[in-house]
């Protein structure tokens, strides 16, 4: 089975978590709670999606990386970006998962405090993932 187009789904299923994400925060500052947890709750079914898709796209490509063909401060630059997405990538699940069961459960407080920290760390992914694709894929100069 030919998986060679997940890339571009994946990254799309990112921009949806990034629209997610920020419409989930705008509705919750206005009030609108109910909104709010169907736009989160949007964005983590979203990207647990994406997380399978990304693995099995991996998998079928046998773990192997596609190089930035990129040089001097652009290659700098994709990898700076590269580097952060992947360390903050790994605790998006983690802090998905805790502040979907502290909204879940009604602790508000403790789901406010943890979502001041989660949420710029999953949009700063989201948004990344995005970029990282468009670099990669469309933008990704031809090797030297």
């Amino acid at each position: 089975m030919d998986l060679s187009f997940l890339p571009g789904v994946n990254a799309a299923l990112n921009l949806v978590s990034t629209v997610l994400l920020v419409v989930g925060r705008i509705w919750i500052r206005r009030g609108r709670v109910v909104a709010h947890r169907r736009a989160m709750l949007g964005a983590f079914a979203v990207s647990s999606l994406f997380l399978i898709l990304y693995v099995a796209h991996k998998a079928w490509r046998g773990f192997e990386h596609t190089p930035f063909h990129g040089e001097g401060v652009l290659g700098a630059l994709y990898l700076a970006i590269l580097f952060s997405h992947l360390v903050l990538a790994m605790t998006v699940p983690v802090l998905a998962l805790r502040l979907v069961q502290l909204g879940l459960s009604g602790r508000i407080d403790r789901h406010r405090r943890l979502a001041v920290v989660a949420w710029p760390i999953w949009l700063y992914v989201s948004v990344t993932g995005v970029l990282i694709y468009l670099l990669l894929y469309p933008l990704n100069p031809a090797p030297a």
